[in-house]
């Protein structure tokens, strides 16, 4: 049932992040990608490296974008991952005290 439901939610996830993934397609030119953008871009790659192995339009990198700004971002997201980037560290506990 794990397996099922696991399948289940990666096959949603997939399905609903396709319109996101950064395209080379006529819709591509309509306005350059942002910082934003970038972010996005960059937290969804793995899934756009997986799906662009499939679909020839879709790319990791969103080549019509708005410069160095759209850069930070997607390495922003890329470098930091789902939360690897965080103000606060939590404290390892010391057992001997």
């Amino acid at each position: 049932m794990k397996a099922l439901t696991s399948i289940s939610i990666i096959a949603f996830s997939v399905i609903l992040f396709s319109g996101c993934f950064p395209h080379q397609g006529p819709q591509a030119n309509i306005e350059p990608a942002g910082f934003f953008t970038g972010i996005w871009h960059g937290w969804i790659a793995p899934f756009s490296l997986i799906v662009g192995l499939f679909d020839a339009e879709v790319v990791l990198y969103a080549r019509n974008n708005t410069g160095w700004w759209y850069d930070l971002g997607f390495y922003m997201a890329v470098i930091s991952g789902f939360g690897g980037l965080a103000f606060t560290r939590k404290q390892p506990r010391d057992s001997q005290r």
